[in-house]
């Protein structure tokens, strides 16, 4: 009697377990479909940055922008130019850079009187003349060279180092394709109401953010060091600026690696 109760047991226990799997299957779901998640659509979409997505080696780069000066007392510089980069390599490039720029007297520059009884004390923002000349002893002006930051025409060339390339996720789906670089070479400055030339030199820091296989969005800080002649004497002057642009890459197509 107790075999025959045992082996109905042991029949009921092999006709349960398909179930019971079938169940704890539905519970957790299609494996397949987490097998997916690991090497299906979403990871082709974003592939990981051990490759150069983007290529500059051997390519021209085209570069109009606009800047605006930092921290100047006297007077705001707004930049006008564009540069032409060729690439030697991923990391190494050469650019010649130039353009123009259109100098406004600063709002943090001001010119205060005291009180003298008739009139009140007040401060007014100075104009070009007033920054541009001295008074002699007659307390008449003199055209002098007294630039105070002044300066119109600008060329450079640089020497690029790209050592870093790096992508930013923009959303679960999207990146953004980024280098950074560094810069430094020799710069022609023209300052001054005489229009004078001083030779000197730049350094900067910059970034590319990649649209597509040949276009750039590129934000630069530069700082350009020159000598600037003036009354009584001279100085060294440093024209810390800001610039945006986009860049253009020739030619347009590369070959992935």
């Amino acid at each position: 009697m107790m075999r025959s109760l045992s082996s109905w047991w042991l029949v009921l226990v092999l006709l349960a377990a398909p179930a019971f799997a079938q169940k704890a299957e539905d519970e957790a779901g299609d494996v397949s479909e987490a097998d997916k998640d690991s090497s299906g659509p979403l990871r082709d979409r974003i592939p990981p940055v051990s490759g150069h997505l983007f290529l500059m080696d051997g390519r021209f780069e085209i570069s109009p922008g606009i800047g605006l000066s930092v921290r100047d007392a006297f007077f705001t510089k707004v930049f006008f130019g564009a540069a032409l980069t060729y690439h030697f390599s991923e990391t190494i490039g050469l650019s010649l850079r130039g353009g123009y720029n259109l100098s406004l007297v600063s709002g943090a520059a001001q010119i205060c009187t005291p009180g003298d009884g008739t009139t009140a004390a007040g401060c007014r923002s100075p104009t070009v003349e007033e920054l541009t000349t001295r008074l002699d002893s007659t307390g008449a002006r003199v055209p002098e060279n007294v630039a105070y930051g002044l300066n119109t025409v600008l060329a450079s060339l640089d020497l690029q180092w790209a050592p870093i390339y790096g992508k930013l996720s923009l959303s679960a789906e999207r990146v953004l394709s980024f280098n950074m670089y560094g810069l430094v070479g020799p710069a022609l400055m023209m300052y001054g109401p005489k229009a004078e030339l001083s030779p000197g030199g730049n350094v900067g820091l910059g970034f590319r953010f990649f649209l597509n296989k040949f276009l750039t969005i590129r934000v630069e800080l530069r700082d350009t060091i020159y000598y600037e002649n003036g009354f009584p004497s001279g100085s060294v002057r440093n024209q810390l600026m800001a610039e945006f642009g986009f860049s253009i890459f020739l030619p347009t197509v590369f070959q992935e690696r």
